[in-house]
């Protein structure tokens, strides 16, 4: 679930960013269209709680974004949140494997590898989990990062630009496979983007909570 009042954004000695209030609930969609500079990086930075708005709230998950601190924010993003990030970030020096075993690490968890298998294999690239990044194709590598993404479970994606440099079929295939897991497990989906063609699959695949914002 995500909702917003009256959220504003002030960057120093730069430019104030007003944004419209929303209402998702879990389990929907919402796009954040707009050109470079619309401030759709910044609401998914707030979403994420590493920015704190300057007026209003946002409610994300159950958490209000101008209440968190940082401690606690560290552990309320690592299980609240999965980020798909643009560029993937994947370590080139581990597998696939422990890429996603780092996520774990990194929200304080045991490492648990039948997770990370399930995880993998929902993703159809359980056959990949030794293989390095580089031993990976451009599709191969967001399955993974997608997989890392839900690993821990979230309530909530951010997914940044997930068709940029796409051709229309991969396009489609990376939409797809974003819109049936968070489907599969009840995530309220977000997606920041200036591709029209983002809008027009979710306009033509039925989505609960479909919400189209932030054109400026």
């Amino acid at each position: 679930m995500i909702s917003t009042r009256q959220l504003v954004y002030r960057y120093a000695g730069g430019p104030e960013l007003r944004f419209d209030d929303i209402d998702v609930a879990q389990g929907g969609v919402l796009l954040l269209q707009g050109a470079s500079g619309a401030g759709k990086s910044t609401w998914l930075a707030l979403a994420a709680g590493l920015l704190r708005p300057g007026e209003g709230d946002m409610t994300v998950a159950g958490q209000s974004i101008h209440a968190l601190r940082k401690v606690a924010g560290d552990a309320w993003r690592a299980r609240s949140i999965g980020f798909l990030p643009q560029k993937l970030h994947l370590s080139a020096a581990l597998t696939v494997h422990g890429n996603l075993a780092m996520a774990q690490w990194a929200a304080g968890d045991v490492q648990d590898d039948q997770r990370i298998a399930e995880a993998l294999s929902a993703l159809g690239v359980h056959d990949l989990a030794q293989r390095k990044p580089a031993q990976l194709s451009g599709g191969q590598a967001q399955r993974v990062a997608l997989a890392r993404a839900v690993l821990l479970q979230p309530k909530v994606i951010l997914a940044d630009e997930p068709t940029a440099s796409l051709d229309d079929a991969a396009a489609q295939a990376s939409l797809a496979l974003l819109q049936a897991t968070a489907s599969r497990q009840g995530v309220t989906l977000v997606i920041a983007t200036h591709d029209a063609r983002v809008a027009v699959f979710f306009a033509e695949n039925t989505c609960r909570g479909f919400k189209n914002k932030l054109h400026r």
